[in-house]
């Protein structure tokens, strides 16, 4: 049956080390309704990783040829690889009725809340600077130059938090998730898309809507 309203669109942002991917990951574990949309990246897969689970990984030949097609919503250039968010996906999933999480960098999610103006920006904190690099630290995965600037990045990443609509702190990881998951029942119960799903009890309560539609 084809949908009758239109999903909501979720942007996640963080610098690295903050937990976005853990916390993006925890909430689409509890919530069957969110589907995560897969961006395409051209850098090189991590241990561990999956390719069309984690990210689209693809050559940067294959990457410029998607993007001077228009296939992207929004590209972007960090740490030197490019990543896209692919336009034909996501627009298909919303208008489907479908609701989509993306995890993206302050700039796509700017050019994103762009292209679809009802879109639902967070951005996550990490509790402090000596947290932020004990968890990059902890990784295991990059030199000391590389964390560093990471460090670096982070700083002028954060600078940007007020483009967001919600600011999530990541003490707790419970209570960031939590919050996580109160946003999104909220976003759900605005007034438009409530209006939008419940059509059929709208009607009933209020049958000089069915008029108007009539």
């Amino acid at each position: 049956m084809e949908s009758t309203h239109t999903g909501c669109l979720f942007t996640v942002s963080a610098p690295s080390g903050a937990g976005k991917t853990s916390l993006v990951k925890a909430l689409l574990e509890q919530d069957s309704k969110l589907q995560v949309s897969v961006s395409h990246t051209t850098r090189p897969m991590r241990p561990g990783e999956t390719d069309g689970l984690n990210y689209h990984f693809v050559s940067p030949q294959s990457f410029a040829a998607i993007r001077e097609e228009g296939g992207f919503i929004e590209c972007a250039q960090v740490f030197g690889n490019w990543y896209g968010t692919s336009k034909t996906w996501v627009q298909a999933m919303l208008e489907s009725g479908s609701d989509i999480i993306l995890e993206i960098d302050w700039q796509g999610a700017e050019q994103i809340k762009a292209w679809w103006q009802d879109t639902c920006a967070i951005f996550i904190f990490p509790p402090s600077h000596a947290t932020l690099k004990q968890r990059l630290e902890g990784r295991g995965q990059d030199s000391d130059e590389v964390i560093q600037r990471r460090l670096s990045e982070a700083e002028l990443e954060m600078q940007h938090y007020t483009l967001s609509d919600y600011l999530v702190i990541n003490d707790d990881f419970q209570n960031a998730l939590c919050d996580l998951q109160t946003i999104v029942h909220a976003e759900r119960l605005k007034t438009r898309r409530q209006a939008q799903v419940q059509q059929s009890l709208m009607c009933d309560l209020i049958p000089s809507l069915a008029l108007r539609k009539g």
